[in-house]
């Protein structure tokens, strides 16, 4: 489902980061087509309330993982989407520009589910196959790039189920 929410990473910059996020539109809610609809510009803001507060924001993320395990991608692996704003890691400002952003239709405190890490772990093993600088300790939350303003994924995401499930692609990596 292709967003417009996207443009060129910067020449010469290598994808070294995935980030994990957490959504749901409206909060707390599942199902439905609001994110694919507010990634690709047509959410009608005035249909719910809380949908005011998107109005003319312009986001995206390269993947989302439905409740039901189902995949769905907005932007290529290799174009900066628009997921992280403002936001630094390991010094290093602008995580867009070498980011791929992963978002989890869910809450902070809401447990993901089975068919959601089924489809992450595979997922992120073979995004770090793709792209050498995603090591381990390179695939964080929103709330590790932009602690002051995102708390995504949240206290709900098992951190040490997906870590078990990508440690395992570093050692073939070797």
């Amino acid at each position: 489902m292709p967003s417009g929410n996207h443009d060129a990473r910067p020449d010469g910059t290598a994808v070294s980061l995935l980030v994990v996020h957490g959504i749901s539109l409206p909060p707390g809610e599942f199902g439905g087509d609001a994110i694919e609809r507010l990634f690709c510009n047509t959410l009608d803001c005035s249909e719910h309330p809380w949908f005011e507060r998107l109005r003319n924001l312009r986001v995206s993320a390269h993947l989302l993982i439905r409740r039901d395990g189902q995949l769905v991608q907005f932007v290529s692996l290799l174009d900066r989407a628009w997921h992280a704003g403002r936001s630094c890691f390991d010094g290093r400002a602008e995580c867009n520009d070498f980011g791929i952003g992963i978002e989890l239709e869910g809450t902070d405190d809401t447990p993901y589910t089975e068919a959601q890490y089924d489809c992450l772990i595979p997922l992120t093993r073979g995004i770090m196959q793709s792209f050498p600088g995603i090591t381990p300790d390179r695939v964080v939350g929103h709330c590790d790039i932009a602690p002051e303003r995102k708390t995504d994924p949240g206290p709900a995401f098992d951190w040490q189920r997906l870590r078990q499930g990508v440690e395992h692609a570093a050692e073939e990596r070797g």
